[in-house]
């Protein structure tokens, strides 16, 4: 059952009587809470995490084997309230129920709901407790049957309310802890951790697991690196400061792009700055360039992409005047910052600046002599043609997108993130061609080269809705069995 994000959650009754939901809720396990909902409900991660006031993303990790558990009461009572749980389901999770049971009269007859003539009590005025019906709302019998059945549980919610001693923080929260400078989430207080050899290899193996779309590893492992670059930058002095700034920057700039996957666009926000004063502090210009990317892409994603067009152009003209050393690193911050720019320049149809900026990024492309991923921008002349097919989809060029996109041999396309990117682009310009057989079997392709880029981002998800509302009704049919399979409900 498919409805809008804002659109209540229609959840059979029957649901939460069946074995599999009472023991989940009686282990307080909401993963497959989440997961039964979606199953017999339809309910996407959206539409449960708008009901529950959560994230989409919180959503996700909450459902993933593994990810982190709810354990906080006011986040039970969140959830318990979004999916408007009877008071049997709230009482199993440890909860009180939302209306006590009226008194029933002495003289009243219960019958079942499927018939109930007025001046009869309802079955349920009797509410969720098991026990005989002619047994009055004041009697003793019935108030021990309360308290045995949410008292205790209630007693254990509010214990499980308090925090263990030290206990982690995990996905998007342990970003949000690291970014505000939460001081107890180092990945390890031995001092070897603090040094420039060890940050460099942690920072290029968070680099190398996002470009690989292993972002569950980048989300596990990058908050505490932060935390550790902060305390290296503090404690080091003179040319050991200005490596730890420019690690630190490229850190952040990791942590802004894994948020604006996850539309987590505030945190995005405040990691791209982190990012660019850890630059303009490791005195790079280089670093300085690469930085002003992720300013830039997330000035996209914020919908300004005038500002965006302007400080990538910005930039990169920046960084070619103030240096002679037109190395390959050079090189490549600099074309990669022209393609951002064209980028944006397409997403407000500016047709004459996208092309300028595509040129001058080609030009450079030429210049670096092949495909590298110097500086972790995978530039180079291929990586300029996928994005030739990115802005022709963005200018509504859909048959312009699909000729670029079969110039490109995709094993010379060196990285995993950039294959999928461009797997996803071609899929957006197939659909809007109207060859749907076609977008579904290359988004399944991309499934299988990038699992966590199709499953994790609801940019993506949107990309599979918009395909499931145009399609014919047998892709439409496959389409609704890829998504169940890799977890996805649209």
């Amino acid at each position: 059952m498919s409805g809008r994000a804002s659109d209540p959650i229609a959840i059979p009754q029957t649901l939460w009587e069946r074995p599999q939901m009472t023991d989940a809720l009686r282990a307080r396990d909401i993963r497959t809470v989440f997961r039964l909902v979606q199953q017999h409900a339809g309910a996407s991660q959206t539409r449960i995490g708008i009901a529950c006031g959560m994230s989409q993303g919180k959503v996700s990790e909450t459902m993933k084997e593994g990810g982190p558990q709810v354990l906080t009461l006011d986040v039970f009572e969140r959830i318990a309230d979004g999916l408007q749980m009877p008071d049997t389901a709230r009482m199993t999770l440890g909860l009180a129920p939302r209306t006590l049971t009226p008194p029933i009269t002495a003289n009243a007859t219960v019958i079942t709901p499927r018939d109930e003539p007025t001046g009869l009590a309802p079955a349920s005025s009797l509410g969720s407790l098991d026990v005989d019906p002619d047994v009055q709302e004041g009697d003793p019998v019935r108030r021990r049957t309360f308290t045995k059945l949410a008292g205790t549980s209630l007693f254990s919610a509010i214990l499980a309310d308090l925090p263990a001693d030290g206990a982690p923080l995990n996905g998007v929260e342990a970003f949000a802890a690291a970014l505000a400078g939460y001081p107890n989430l180092s990945s390890d207080h031995n001092p070897a951790a603090l040094s420039m050899t060890h940050l460099a290899k942690a920072v290029a193996a968070a680099k190398r697991n996002y470009q690989d779309c292993r972002y569950s590893s980048v989300i596990k492992s990058l908050p505490p690196l932060l935390t550790d670059l902060r305390t290296a930058c503090n404690n080091h002095e003179g040319d050991t400061r200005l490596r730890a700034e420019a690690l630190s920057a490229e850190a952040h700039h990791v942590a802004a792009s894994i948020l604006l996957k996850l539309d987590e666009e505030g945190l995005a926000w405040v990691a791209a700055d982190r990012s660019m004063q850890a630059a303009r502090n490791s005195q790079d210009l280089t670093i300085i360039g690469s930085s002003a990317r992720i300013i830039t892409h997330a000035l996209m994603n914020d919908g300004h992409h005038g500002a965006a067009t302007q400080t990538a152009s910005t930039y990169a003209e920046r960084i070619d005047h103030d240096t002679d050393d037109r190395s390959p690193a050079f090189l490549s911050v600099y074309g990669a910052l022209l393609l951002r720019g064209a980028v944006a320049a397409g997403h407000r149809s500016d047709r004459h600046t996208a092309a300028t900026l595509l040129d001058e990024a080609e030009h450079a492309g030429r210049e670096l002599g092949g495909d590298f991923n110097h500086r972790w921008t995978a530039f180079g002349p291929t990586n300029v043609q996928l994005h030739r097919v990115n802005i022709a989809l963005r200018l509504g060029d859909a048959g312009a997108a699909i000729q670029e996109a079969r110039r490109i041999d995709l094993d010379r396309v060196p990285l995993t993130e950039r294959k999928a990117i461009l797997l996803l682009d071609t899929s957006r310009a197939l659909t809007q061609w109207g060859k749907h057989d076609k977008a579904y079997d290359v988004l399944r392709f991309a499934h299988q080269l990038a699992p966590e880029e199709i499953s994790a981002r609801p940019a993506v998800h949107r990309t599979l809705r918009d395909l499931m509302a145009t399609a014919p009704p047998s892709i439409k049919r496959q389409l609704r069995d890829f998504t169940t399979d890799i977890g996805v409900r649209l």
